[in-house]
């Protein structure tokens, strides 16, 4: 039972690293290892879904910055 609480906890901590920022999700990984670890199963290598690459952001549009009757 304990290890099925472990297991359990792993996968919801790898979940949740899914939606974490780079340094936060390698720590989020790290602590399901150990909770595989303690649960009495290992996990070679978990796996990683590449990150998205960022929206290239060009600069907003001129008629934001300036307007008729504005310096």
């Amino acid at each position: 039972m304990e290890q099925e609480f472990y297991q359990g906890l792993a996968h919801r901590v790898r979940v949740i690293a899914e939606w974490a920022d780079p340094f936060t999700r390698r720590r989020l990984l790290d602590l399901a290892k150990r909770y595989d670890a303690k649960g009495g199963t290992s996990r070679s290598a978990p796996t990683e879904r590449p990150l998205p690459l960022p929206l290239s952001r060009s600069t907003p549009p001129t008629s934001i910055f300036s307007g008729p009757g504005e310096s």
